[in-house]
Parts: structure tokens; sequence; C-alpha cells
């Protein structure tokens, strides 16, 4: 009897599709394709099973959120400028009620006054900031970790 892997949602708010091009000195010179491939790696290194999106549109955004519920085990987010102002991402990541992990490429707390508050760190259960596209494989790795004490 084989049973699919857990899915995590990977989701992307706006601009990070400009990965590689936008402001390489902050962001790195890595590419949105790449970073999926990096979490399609390590997600199949830790048997999990990733649905790994970008999006500019806040709307779609929290109807993607809403639609994990019954479907993934979990939700990694680089909310990105919704950060420090989507209500509408932290009502919905709460109604999920799925584990979350906040990522950020950037060390948020270490740029603009404006960035240094997060809507969706009062729901996350950890936030990595600051460690580059490596968060990304970090947070998977801790949700696999979450995922695996929970059973």
């Amino acid at each position: 009897m084989t049973t699919d892997p857990p899915l995590i949602a990977v989701f992307n708010g706006p601009n990070i599709n400009m990965l590689g091009t936008r402001e390489p000195e902050k962001y790195g010179s890595t590419t949105i394709d790449e970073l999926e491939a990096l979490c399609a790696e390590t997600a199949e290194e830790l048997g999990l099973a990733i649905d790994f999106r970008q999006t500019n549109g806040e709307g779609e955004l929290i109807t993607w959120v809403q639609e994990c519920r019954g479907r993934a085990a979990g939700i990694i987010i680089n909310p990105a400028g919704y950060t420090t102002t989507s209500i509408g991402l932290l009502d919905a990541l709460i109604a999920v009620g799925l584990p979350v992990i906040e990522v950020h490429i950037t060390n948020i707390h270490r740029r603009e006054e404006f960035r240094h508050h997060s809507f969706v760190s009062k729901v996350a259960t950890g936030v990595i900031a600051g460690l580059g596209v490596r968060g990304y494989a970090m947070a998977l790795r801790a949700m696999a970790e979450m995922l695996e004490t929970e059973r």
C-alpha cells in the first residue's frame, strides 16, 4: 500500500517572479525557475510533494491559501509586499488552520522600518528571513520535521 507524500504549498507574492534581475545585490542571482527547482529537489529528498506558485495579485494569493484546506499539509509562504499590508491574507491563513512557515529572502528587520511588521507572522509557526533562497529549503526541512512529529 502506497500513500501519497504530504503536499506542501509554496506560495510567493508580488515581484518574486523578478528574482535574478530585481536588485540582485539584495535578492541574489537565483531566478524563480531555479528557486522552484531547489524546492522540488528538497521536497523530493524529504518525501514531500509541493505546489509551487507565484502571483502578483493579492486576491489570487488568498484564494490559493483557501484552497489548501483539506488539500495541503502545510504552507510555506513568502508574502513579499503583502507581508506588511494584507489582513485578508492573515485571515485566510488563520481560516485554513494549517502549519505556516513564513520565508523572506532578505532580513526584513535590517531594512526599512515599514518592512519590520508582518501580519503573516501572527499566524506563522516559524519565520525564516535573511538567508537568501536557502531559506526555502530550510523551511521545507522544518515543515517535514513538524509533520513527522504530528504523526
